[in-house]
């Protein structure tokens, strides 16, 4: 297990000290996005006129939106790569059967290549015999 890492962030044009077992470039990566959205609204009017509590639910709101419209994303390319999974498993099946099919049938063929020749022969053998009763 790693180990926790701390790091000193600026939000809002304030210094925290925030810790996770993320990576330090994660942590502000995330640091980062909180800042920007806070800039962002910031420069709302409506925003501004709000009270403090309010701005941090609007803010709140808006990160959730942010995460459930990304998981929902995520869930979709998830099912598509279900998806496209089954169908590469299913390719690979009927690549292995025709695979099965063309070597049967290289085998039949190869059988009835040795027959022909085998009545090929018979056929000359038939008209020495032939030529030679006459």
């Amino acid at each position: 297990m790693s180990s926790k890492n701390y790091i000193d962030v600026v939000i809002d044009g304030k210094i925290y000290n925030i810790g996770g077992f993320e990576s330090e470039a994660y942590l502000q990566k995330v640091a980062s996005y909180i800042n920007n959205m806070i800039v962002e609204f910031k420069q709302n009017e409506s925003y501004r006129m709000q009270k403090i509590d309010m701005q941090r639910i609007l803010l709140e709101i808006n990160i959730a939106n942010d995460y459930f419209k990304a998981k929902k994303q995520a869930d979709v390319l998830e099912s598509d790569l279900e998806i496209k999974e089954k169908e590469v498993y299913d390719l690979k099946h009927a690549l292995m059967s025709a695979d099965i099919k063309v070597e049967t049938a290289k085998d039949e063929l190869s059988k009835a290549n040795d027959k022909i020749k085998d009545l090929e022969r018979e056929v000359i053998e038939l008209k020495a015999k032939l030529k030679s009763n006459i």
